[in-house]
């Protein structure tokens, strides 16, 4: 099967330093256009992907994320974001990143190259066949990415592949392939542009969907959130006033009592039966 590094082909413009701050501005933006259009065509196999993680998460199964630079990066930040946004704790989607937390602000020298490390890893949070592992490689070549895909496939875990270029080494381990192809970058090879985005809106599309369908938001809104700071705590105490019809100090006592709109909303209603 042929492979074709698109992600490390020349960029469709030259003599960049020539050119004004408007028109490189201009001409990233006409770039970026394409990525949505690019990750539309792979919502069938993300739709694959988001069915099979809720059925294991129903069952207390976890999602896994794997990678390496900016890759690992984003799905350790949207790891992180499910506890604050959804209520969920921190042990249902997990980023591992190559070359552990220093990765994220760092690059670690070779630890991407390293074929049995992830594996380490998953091995050290007990992965199994409740779990799913999501693989994202902007290139699709990364060995830390592949022989962790190579071995929870063999385990029977449920594996899926985030890449940006057609039929990689990646994908060829995955059950599941997103690819979202979205051609060269402005800088040549430079993956943390149009490569990136991607791969974060197709992590986003995968947790808000599953979340959706876990029950963890009602209507539009993120009933579950944590209430970290004062701009949540308004935000959840307005959701309250609208669906409950309370004035604003009540709604945020009922809040503050309960830790959460969903709970406090809940715990309103059974005391009115």
């Amino acid at each position: 099967m042929s492979f074709t590094k698109i992600t490390e082909q020349s960029s469709l413009y030259d003599n960049l330093e020539q050119k004004s701050v408007l028109e490189i501005l201009t001409e990233i933006n006409q770039e970026d256009q394409k990525v949505a259009l690019a990750v539309q065509k792979t919502i069938p196999e993300i739709e694959k992907l988001v069915t099979g993680i809720v059925a294991r998460m129903q069952r207390g199964g976890r999602l896994f994320y794997i990678g390496a630079g900016t890759s690992g990066r984003l799905g350790v930040l949207d790891a992180s974001e499910i506890p604050p946004t959804f209520g969920m704790p921190d042990t249902y989607v997990i980023g591992l990143i190559a070359g552990g937390d220093v990765a994220l602000r760092n690059p670690v020298e070779a630890a991407e190259d390293n074929l049995e490390k992830a594996w380490e890893e998953l091995m050290a949070h007990k992965i199994d066949q409740n779990d799913v592992l999501v693989g994202i490689a902007a290139s699709g070549t990364t060995p830390y990415v592949i022989g962790a895909l190579r071995r929870a496939r063999e385990k029977g875990i449920l594996t899926a592949a985030i890449c940006c270029n057609p039929d990689s080494p990646v994908a060829a381990e995955a059950e599941i392939r997103i690819e979202p192809i979205v051609g060269p970058e402005y800088v040549t090879g430079s993956t943390r542009m149009k490569a990136g985005t991607a791969q974060k809106m197709v992590l986003n599309m995968i947790t808000t969907s599953t979340m959706i369908q876990l029950g963890r938001v009602k209507g539009n809104r993120m009933v579950n959130m944590q209430l970290t700071n004062q701009k949540l705590v308004d935000r959840g105490t307005r959701m309250i006033v609208d669906e409950l019809g309370l004035s604003y100090e009540q709604a945020k006592n009922l809040l503050l009592l309960h830790g959460s709109v969903k709970n406090a909303i809940n715990s309103y209603h059974s005391k009115k039966q």
